[in-house]
């Protein structure tokens, strides 16, 4: 399959005028057929840049494009000869390491659809998964190998190959043999830009997770967002893009899917938990240009001291978050630290990411997820019409579906949840927004997780957030909790950070830090001091399992 045509998308080497001719000039063009891989492995199949910086704890290494190409055609027909085909579902149970992309790539070429997932699920998580999407192959790494074990042990196990396992079973092949001992040519199969590439688990923090799946041209949905965004509408001849996320959520598009696209090398870094002193090394010893981070890491990268006078970090140019707001202290820190352009974004598994900021042509707004990225209509509805919200009003953030290739195609094996996702059109997020005359939006927090208050609209998001900027607070989460007088009341849930004791003083005074910074009736008006917050795998406050507790 030859290489589609994809200039459309070189957006950075144009010269455009303002934010809103970029929008208004650009459209979608969908080649057909579209394969990812064609465009990700095999265009670049005789280049001998390096595309992947290695970093793993027994060593580093690169990995060149070419090499890529060809270990990802070696892996696929290492596939096709134990039967995977078409339509097949290739899991994926690793980490950031080089194996992980080459497992979807060969899925891909091969046009199976792969299945991500983390190597932090437990074993009822990761069965579920595997019974879900009908896995038929999975790429398993040491880091939970025994987990995959004990979930597949009742049931005949898919084809196996693992990496870095030792102790194998007769089951089982090495990843790595199972590469050297293919050939490495293999065409790409032709599939349609509408056909399944991926399934993508959301995190199930209530009820069952939903398999999200997603076609070959999601790729192309995200390339926007990459170049406006991540990027911030430049790509330079000495671009190293790095991000300290599990591989296993819809963020790789973000950024690992596209840097491949424009031929630039990534980091991958198989760390166990986030370490904020070795994030530092590795933006150090790579020369990494565009870093993306969760607003809690940079939180925890702040906490390290004077990081300038033992790590050169002049490379950085483009700082980007996502997943919740980052907070007016966290962006001037971020700002002084690297002198980078510090940028957020919105989207979700569904449809990821179609909000941005790009200071390139637009200027950061202080609160903003930033403005809709070129291509993707998004808009704030008015609960009761269904149509758009004046600037200002609180309505659910929506994306339009159709002829989006972000959006996902369907839940899997869930046409109602489908049904009710995409409405008149709309993708509906379940997210509150507002938006202003400018078109910035601003998060208001989630449908379902609004704390109705004698009346008042409270949103958990906005005092967990203003909580955490009190010295005395390592981190906090907030729910509602049922007041006789009141109806509901929000709580708060702190981790205490430094030698502060967390007596009613401390309560008191975190009240009266909240009462100062939003409205009189937000500030909690019952407080629960624990060790840690319960988190999801995608690193998100629980607060479902927040609920009830004392």
């Amino acid at each position: 399959m030859r290489p589609p045509d994809t200039d459309r998308y070189r957006l950075h080497e144009d010269s455009w005028e303002s934010y809103e001719r970029l929008r208004e000039r650009f459209e979608w063009d969908v080649p057909d057929p579209f394969n990812m891989t064609s465009v990700l492995t095999d265009r670049w199949a005789d280049s001998d840049d390096v595309a992947i910086y290695s970093e793993r704890p027994e060593g580093r290494r690169t990995v060149t494009f070419a090499e890529l190409a060809r270990r990802t055609d070696a892996l696929a027909n290492h596939l096709a000869d134990r039967g995977i085909g078409a339509g097949d579902a290739v899991g994926i149970n690793a980490p950031q390491k080089p194996e992980t992309l080459l497992g979807h790539l060969a899925a891909w070429k091969l046009g199976a659809v792969s299945v991500p997932m983390s190597v932090l699920f437990g074993t009822e998580g990761l069965e579920y998964r595997l019974t879900d999407a009908g896995v038929d192959a999975c790429i398993v790494d040491r880091t939970n190998v025994e987990t995959f074990r004990t979930a597949v042990d009742d049931a005949d196990p898919p084809v196996t190959l693992t990496v870095d396992v030792e102790d194998r079973r007769p089951n089982e092949t090495a990843l790595g043999d199972a590469i050297e001992g293919a050939d490495d040519a293999r065409e790409t199969v032709p599939t349609a830009p509408d056909d399944p590439a991926l399934i993508i688990y959301t995190s199930g923090t209530t009820g069952e997770p939903k398999g999200v799946v997603h076609d070959h041209q999601t790729l192309l949905g995200q390339l926007p967002h990459f170049v406006c965004s991540f990027c911030n509408l430049e790509l330079r001849d000495d671009d190293v893009f790095y991000a300290p996320i599990e591989w296993a959520w819809i963020a790789m598009f973000n950024f690992v899917v596209p840097a491949l696209f424009y031929h630039r090398p990534l980091v991958a870094h198989a760390a166990g938990s986030f370490d904020p002193e070795e994030t530092y090394e590795i933006l150090d010893r790579y020369g990494v240009t565009c870093f993306g981070a969760p607003p809690t890491a940079l939180r925890e990268m702040r906490e390290l001291p004077n990081p300038t006078e033992r790590y050169d970090l002049e490379h950085v140019r483009v700082v980007e978050a996502g997943g919740e707001s980052l907070g007016s202290d966290v962006v001037a820190w971020a700002k002084d630290v690297f002198d980078a352009a510090v940028h957020e974004h919105y989207g979700q598994t569904e449809a990821d990411v179609v909000v941005g900021d790009c200071t390139a042509l637009s200027p950061r707004r202080e609160g903003s997820m930033g403005r809709p990225l070129p291509g993707h209509e998004v808009a704030v509805l008015d609960p009761e019409t269904g149509e758009p919200a004046p600037p200002g009003e609180t309505g659910e953030l929506a994306v339009r579906y159709d002829d989006d290739p972000v959006c996902f195609v369907t839940y899997l094996n869930k046409p109602e949840r489908t049904a009710e996702k995409v409405e008149d059109g709309w993708l509906l997020t379940g997210d509150l927004a507002t938006v202003d005359r400018d078109g910035y939006l601003f998060f208001e927090g989630r449908k379902d997780e609004v704390i109705i208050s004698a009346g008042y609209r409270i949103d958990p998001t906005e005092i967990e957030e203003t909580l955490s900027t009190h010295e005395a607070v390592a981190d906090a989460g907030v729910v509602g909790v049922p007041n006789e007088m009141r109806g509901e009341v929000p709580k708060a849930y702190v981790v205490p950070s430094g030698d502060r004791d967390p007596d009613a003083d401390l309560e008191t005074e975190l009240q009266e830090h909240i009462k100062d910074r939003l409205a009189s009736y937000e500030y909690p008006r019952e407080f629960g001091f624990i060790p840690e917050l319960p988190k999801t795998v995608t690193g998100k406050t629980k607060r479902s399992a927040l609920e009830g507790r004392d």
